[in-house]
């Protein structure tokens, strides 16, 4: 699955917290950082809030979600965006 290239800061941070249950905890400018504790252990992500995201800061961001939920860059796209 190719990753989206019209999404924007918001709605990757609403589908964030539709499926993992994240919450913004803060915005400062045009940036939010969401907290979860979905997999038992907190982690924070900072969204920047551009409209769209560019390429390679959503792949970073993937990347780092991925990680944190212990699955591939692949899975997280198709649970997220499938």
């Amino acid at each position: 699955m190719k990753q989206p290239r019209d999404l924007s800061g918001r709605e990757f941070s609403r589908l964030l917290s539709k499926h993992f249950g994240y919450e913004v905890v803060r915005q400062v400018g045009s940036h939010i950082t969401m907290t979860t504790h979905f997999m038992g252990e907190e982690h924070h992500l900072t969204i920047p809030l551009h409209d769209p995201l560019k390429p390679g800061m959503l792949s970073a961001l993937l990347s780092e979600v991925a990680t944190y939920m212990k699955t591939d860059k692949k899975r997280l796209m198709e649970k997220l965006f499938g």
